[in-house]
């Protein structure tokens, strides 16, 4: 490991590319809530803006500037500390209710979605482990059980907040970072066959989470109700053609698209900017992805290695999953577009982690 450097300029390049890309798309899809009225629109940009965007790019550059190793030192009371903020979520008049799940806790003006700091608490901490223990991750005690462990920790939290989605992006994200720390192969197929299992129990407890997966076997079926968005969203999708309608131009924003500028938004761009457009944005993600993946093995099995691994992989399967779920390969998730869709607290923390992978990048020859 080298001594401390410059940011990797290419992974600079393409969060910058990203990052302005999706303001843009961000904007765009927000013309939907035109027919609500231009104060309402002006107050969901304005938000964005000046509440998420730019504040994180500040923070992005801050925490680029601080020594990744210090959070290893404070690793397990960051994961203490997102522990107890989520279970703040189940206090009488802190929990606030959305869509009947409680995932917001109510500060009088401000809401906060505390999953988002359980995401990169526990990526921090297990990245603090696997590099603790080094070699012996191929053993049962000090590999398997502890994954198993903080996985179910983060189900227990998750799921008690009607949270599969988050569940599953974390679950996932310390799943690769297990893999790619050497754990025993039999140990991953134990992993793999558990993670199914769970999956399978979560789908046959859970009403809503069946519901998608009909919806995904049966997208023509109820098309005014379960399959509305999906079926909407393919319109949107086909409608863009190669090349698209043009940036604002899209028609299914405004009134037919639920969440435009949630995790609908895909579709808004797909439809705007086409086949093209949609294998240009996908190519982002996957430099991104690609690169801060090299900055990781440059790093060479290091807690800074672990740690770009598990936030890398987060925000690729979170894509992955988003953009799947929008032209029908995926079941619908309700996760949003990093980067793109509207956020306060998972675009802030977005930038932090980013950030992150800078300072790591710093430390790392990668060519």
């Amino acid at each position: 490991m080298k001594t401390e450097g410059k940011i990797d300029r290419q992974l600079l390049v393409s969060t910058l590319i990203l990052s302005f890309v999706g303001i843009v798309i961000f904007l765009s899809a927000a013309l939907g809530f035109l027919e609500r009225g231009t104060s309402y629109f002006s107050s969901i940009a304005l938000k964005q803006i000046f509440f998420a965007f730019l504040p994180g790019l500040f923070l992005m550059w801050v925490f680029s500037r601080i020594d990744y190793k210090k959070w290893r030192r404070w690793s397990l009371y960051f994961f203490i500390g997102a522990v107890f903020v989520n279970l703040l979520l189940f206090v009488p008049h802190f929990g606030l209710e959305y869509g009947g799940a409680v995932r917001w806790l109510n500060l009088g003006s401000f809401s906060f979605q505390p999953s988002e700091l359980l995401k990169i608490g526990a990526i921090i901490y297990f990245a603090a482990w696997l590099a603790g223990v080094k070699d012996e991750v191929e053993t049962w005690r000090f590999g398997l059980l502890p994954t198993v462990v903080l996985i179910a920790i983060v189900a227990t939290l998750c799921l008690f907040q009607k949270d599969t989605d988050t569940f599953f992006i974390i679950a996932t994200s310390l799943f690769f970072m297990y893999f790619g720390a050497g754990g025993k192969l039999s140990h991953i197929a134990t992993l793999v066959v558990i993670g199914v299992v769970l999956l399978g129990s979560i789908a046959f407890l859970r009403p809503y989470v069946m519901q998608r997966i009909e919806t995904y076997l049966n997208p023509s079926a109820n098309s005014l109700t379960a399959s509305y968005q999906i079926q909407q969203s393919l319109i949107a999708v086909g409608s863009g053609g190669v090349v698209g309608r043009g940036l604002g131009q899209s028609i299914q924003k405004f009134g037919d698209l639920p969440e435009p500028v949630g995790d609908s938004i895909f579709a808004v761009a797909a439809e705007e900017f086409g086949f093209v457009g949609s294998v240009a944005l996908l190519g982002l993600f996957m430099f991104f992805v690609m690169r801060a993946l090299k900055i990781a093995r440059a790093a060479d099995r290091s807690f800074g290695s672990y740690l770009v691994v598990g936030i890398a992989s987060y925000i690729f399967i979170q894509a992955f999953v988003n953009i799947g779920a929008m032209i029908g390969l995926l079941p619908l998730s309700g996760i949003p577009l990093p980067f793109v869709s509207q956020g306060g607290t998972a675009l802030l923390l977005l930038f932090v982690e980013v950030g992150i992978i800078f300072n790591v990048s710093r430390f790392s020859t990668v060519k």
